[in-house]
């Protein structure tokens, strides 16, 4: 099922000069750039964006927060169990009956298992590439990465996307990133992951990142607090003498950069000074159950604080599952050893309860419906325990890295509940129907938020591309 990773190189060109006739055929029709940003003005001759309207899931979602699992969670230990397969492959884990008849998930996730009617549950995902750090492009774009690409030339991540197109609301950041740092923490994982960024949108639209713990006492977001003995008026000096700097400094043909330094300032200054943006961010304001109910940890309440962010009007928040630092464990969801332990005690019951609560809680704020909640990792694992397919390898206890199928799962905002789309073979290996590549997945996302499909946006060489394009899941969307 693999193919080269030059085949990623060969398509992103192919992509490119798709995207370049798509714009001159956009030019003829007088489909104008503007038009296509404002996501509002339907064009007769724009088939794809007339049928996507005509859905009812097209556009339902306001924000999304996607739940990113770092390391790989192993799809037949949580979603896609192979009870009926050699011991080697089926694992020490059992299938659980859940909420919706003939769907059966792991026993570790008994939460999760009970509001399976709201899930759509992709069994079938596949892509091709076994590096952590390259494979998170691939679900967090949609697209295959350059092999010489960068944080700056790589596909948009899909909040900077939002981002590009003006969404959310002023003066809180469109495109959010909780990243938690915790002692011990894996660098390579949170720095050097692609697809994190704005890339060739522009570093403008890259996120705001959050590396406190939320879940630590007196947990605040130390950019936006204005130090004790700096008052408003000083503030608002200090505003006034950056503005001209600013100004001097364009006069004098400075680099581009300092546009986007000048809006960091400004975001900085605007979100100091305003009590929404304090709110967003202040956890203290809930109560302790609600705190107890997401999970006393750092996921749980990286999870909670998104559910903040969107409520105060943020279109997309990532949480990247934390590395909890402990010694002789696995990193991230990455079980190259102790791969049933560790899932069992550490990795999946938070994640369970993370994830269920927050089902729960949209639910009862009247926000799932407009909601689109996305849960899943790079890649799952290899089929067969101790397997070696990369060069990290895989003890006698553990799993490695896996791309060929593994598991996401949607809830709310635009996509149906309590059902299965895809399906792997016997050992968990390969999908046997309906294979989904990333780009489908990322599309569906775009379709839920009311992304128009085909849109072409311009890199910062000012060059046509189309965003992502691939076809949205019809079978999981209302």
């Amino acid at each position: 099922m693999s193919t080269s990773f030059c085949s990623n190189h060969l398509l992103a060109q192919q992509l490119e000069r798709r995207a370049l006739l798509r714009a001159g055929s956009l030019s003829l029709l007088g489909l104008g750039l503007p038009r296509l940003l404002a996501g509002q003005e339907q064009s007769s001759g724009d088939l794809a964006l007339a049928r996507a309207q005509e859905s009812r899931s097209f556009g339902k979602a306001k924000a999304c927060i996607l739940l990113f699992m770092w390391g790989g969670p192993a799809q037949q230990e949580t979603w896609d169990l192979k009870p009926g397969a050699p011991a080697e492959i089926r694992g020490e884990f059992n299938p659980i009956a859940t909420r919706v008849p003939d769907i059966h998930i792991s026993e570790h996730f008994p939460l999760l298992a009970q509001r399976t009617d709201r899930l759509a549950i992709i069994r079938s995902m596949t892509h091709n590439n076994v590096d952590h750090t390259v494979a998170t492009h691939f679900l967090l774009t949609g697209m295959p990465p350059l092999p010489t690409g960068s944080k700056y030339t790589d596909w948009p991540h899909i909040g900077s996307v939002l981002a590009r197109l003006g969404r959310g609301r002023d003066p809180l950041p469109p495109f959010v990133s909780m990243r938690p740092k915790l002692p011990g923490d894996v660098p390579r994982f949170v720095e050097e992951s692609r697809g994190q960024w704005a890339g060739w949108l522009g570093q403008n639209f890259d996120p705001l990142i959050i590396d406190d713990n939320p879940n630590e006492p007196g947990y605040r977001v130390g950019e936006f607090d204005r130090p004790a003995d700096v008052s408003i008026s000083r503030l608002n000096d200090r505003k006034a003498l950056l503005r001209e700097i600013d100004r001097q400094l364009r006069g004098a043909d400075s680099p581009g950069s300092v546009g986007v330094m000048d809006r960091h300032y400004r975001r900085s200054f605007d979100l100091i000074n305003s009590a929404v943006s304090q709110g967003a961010f202040d956890l203290a304001a809930e109560s302790p159950e609600i705190r107890a109910r997401y999970g006393l940890n750092p996921h749980g309440q990286s999870v909670l604080q998104a559910r903040r962010l969107i409520e105060h009007g943020v279109p997309l928040v990532t949480v990247f599952w934390p590395n909890d630092g402990i010694k002789n464990v696995s990193v991230y969801w990455d079980t190259h050893s102790r791969n049933f332990i560790d899932l069992k005690d550490r990795l999946m019951p938070p994640a369970d309860l993370a994830f269920s609560t927050l089902l729960d809680d949209l639910e009862e704020r009247g926000l799932l419906e407009e909601t689109l909640v996305l849960w899943t990792g790079e890649f799952g694992r290899t089929p067969k325990i101790g397997q070696v397919n990369s060069d990290a390898g895989a003890g006698r206890d553990g799993r490695d890295h896996w791309p060929n199928v593994f598991t996401s799962v949607l809830a709310g905002g635009g996509t149906r509940g309590g059902v299965v789309y895809g399906a792997s073979d016997r050992y968990a290996a390969y999908p046997t129907v309906n294979p989904v590549p990333p780009v489908d997945l990322i599309s569906t996302v775009y379709h839920c938020l009311g992304v128009p499909p085909g849109l072409i946006l311009n890199d910062a060489g000012n060059r046509p591309q189309i965003v992502c394009p691939g076809t949205p899941i019809a079978d999981v969307l209302t």
